[in-house]
């Protein structure tokens, strides 16, 4: 989710953002080499066949790690980088694309052996010295430097590397993740990812997952985070600034890193200190939290007017209220531990983060879910709400807009309607647990809800996902 500040779904909240093993994606990645257009040649697709975005993400390989060394200066806004890919072929390959725009390569090698490259716009064209056949292991090694720039998406926000007065505000949903690094950035890619980043000292850099190193030395300070569990490129994060570090453990064990602006500390304070008590809400509604790390990154972004749920470590850029904190971590379950295969299935991940909202609300005093329901269906047909199916938004200029977290939420509230609590409640648990670490569709979510209830919920989905229009309702 893009939780953004600008639009608004109801008056007090706001809008837009141990596992299975990696082989979950790697066999998916597989089967969509064997199935798309990479399959015709011994070049890899320059992207993984997304509707909304046909360029995102690549064909022919899959990354199982991704190795990031990151040196940045705020002062000057200069990057230098070097990227470590280790992948997988998944079919003959003399030639594979990296999705990487803006920064000038100083160096790129294929299993240590120099290999040709080219720049296509946002496609990093890789020609290496000799073919690579399916199944084999490679490592890639872009080395890179110059200032990162954000990218403006299709609804005319920034996301990428976008620069701050005291660092910078790193936020890649959907496109943003090769603004800073090489990568197949589409969510059917995901992989485990270690991120190095030296900034001045006084200077903090914050990843994913768990920090494993942090070392001061002649003026600079370098951290290094581990995420070990998959993760698409979109949700990776190096957000640098001058924050107040907290570190503590839950009492379930998880290692929880919390940096906040000074300049947003008084009002972050008290929803930040709920954050333990909300994931363990969630994880009984949810079950298990399906990381070792949590925690937030609150910066002071003025010019970017969203949160996302950056995988174990949402980032908000200003202090968040209870409502954006649930939503943000409800992702960590419904879109980044089980993640999308294609952006128009996005409802999946917004519409369920914001029924968490409402569930959050309706289970500590506040609104039901039926109240918030109704305050929306009250809207007159010609409001923004109705104006598309959030099952298919129709172009990524709407995959942020009102009916896909809105009308996404009231299609599940329909659904827990039709089926009764106790049988909803096991389906999103079961949703969870089944493709933890792994991807999900609209038509499996369908299948799996209609095999728990035993009920034929066509005609609820394709109402409240498809039609367009304001649905009638009893």
């Amino acid at each position: 989710m893009r939780q953004s500040r600008r639009q608004g779904v109801r008056s007090t909240t706001v809008l837009r953002r141990e596992a299975l093993t990696a082989t979950v994606p790697v066999a998916l990645a597989a089967l969509l080499a064997a199935a798309g257009p990479a399959s015709a040649g011994t070049g890899g697709a320059p992207g993984a066949g997304d509707p909304y975005f046909p360029l995102a993400g690549n064909g022919g390989y899959h990354v199982d790690h991704y190795g990031l060394t990151l040196r940045y200066d705020p002062a000057s806004r200069h990057l230098d980088g070097t990227a470590v890919l280790t992948a997988r072929a998944t079919q003959h390959l003399t030639r594979f694309d990296l999705d990487f725009t803006g920064l000038k390569i100083t160096g790129l090698t294929v299993d240590r052996a120099k290999a040709q490259y080219r720049r296509d716009g946002q496609e990093l064209v890789v020609t290496p010295s000799r073919r690579l056949h399916p199944g084999e292991e490679f490592h890639v090694t872009v080395s890179y430097s110059g200032t990162p720039k954000p990218v403006t998406d299709p609804d005319g926000s920034l996301d990428g590397w976008i620069p701050t007065d005291d660092g910078a505000f790193v936020a890649g949903e959907p496109q943003g993740a090769m603004t800073w690094f090489p990568a197949n950035n589409h969510p059917r890619d995901k992989s485990s990812y270690d991120i190095t980043v030296t900034v001045p000292a006084g200077r903090t850099a914050v990843s994913n997952g768990v920090l494993v190193g942090q070392r001061t030395r002649h003026g600079r300070t370098t951290f290094h985070w581990r995420q070990r569990e998959p993760m698409a490129a979109y949700l990776a994060t190096a957000t640098v600034g001058k924050f107040k570090v907290e570190q503590y453990n839950t009492r379930d064990g998880l290692r929880v890193y919390n940096a906040v602006d000074p300049r947003e500390a008084s009002q972050a304070a008290p929803v930040l200190k709920k954050l333990p008590s909300v994931l363990e809400w969630e994880s009984k509604l949810f079950g298990p939290y399906p990381f070792r790390a949590a925690g937030s990154i609150v910066d002071r972004a003025p010019n970017v007017g969203y949160a996302l749920e950056t995988q174990s470590r949402p980032v908000y850029d200003s202090a968040p209220d209870l409502s954006t904190l649930v939503h943000e971590n409800a992702h960590q379950w419904f879109g980044d531990s089980v993640s999308l295969t294609s952006w128009k299935d996005i409802w999946l991940n917004e519409g369920f983060a914001t029924y968490a909202e409402w569930l959050y609300s309706e289970q500590h005093g506040g609104d039901s879910a039926q109240k918030s329901f109704d305050a929306l269906y009250a809207r007159p047909a010609s409001d923004g709400l109705w104006a598309f199916p959030p099952g298919d938004p129709g172009s990524g200029a709407h995959i942020f807009d009102t009916p896909v977290y809105a009308r996404g939420a009231m299609t599940l509230h329909e659904l827990r309607g039709s089926v009764g609590d106790r049988t909803f409640f096991r389906i999103l648990r079961t949703w969870a647990a089944v493709h933890r670490a792994g991807h999900g569709t609209t038509a499996q979510f369908v299948h799996l809800a209609e095999r728990e209830s035993g009920k034929n919920l066509d005609p609820l989905f394709t109402t409240w996902l498809y039609s367009r229009g304001k649905p009638n309702h009893a």
